[in-house]
């Protein structure tokens, strides 16, 4: 799509000269610069995952229905006498 914006003398300055360094077009350029600063803004809104407890010890022992909570309950009773 061809568009006309208006850029600072000095930024599209330098845009020409990494243009011509790459041997890419201005139009390359300007589009990879684009992407790269959307990509990061996207990066930077993203919410960081948050981090989730990790629980050391012994595995569910054998025979215990999980869907029990009165056994659960009794089981964990007893593990504190």
């Amino acid at each position: 799509m061809r568009t006309t914006i208006k850029i600072d003398d000095r930024l599209l300055a330098e845009a020409k000269t990494r243009a011509a360094d790459s041997g890419r077009t201005l139009n390359a350029v300007v589009e990879d610069a684009l992407r790269e600063a959307f990509a990061r803004r996207a990066t930077a809104n993203r919410p960081a995952r948050p981090k989730l407890p990790i629980f050391r010890g012994s595995r569910v022992v054998p025979g215990v229905d999980l869907d029990d909570s009165a056994a659960l309950l009794d089981l964990m009773e007893r593990a504190e006498r």
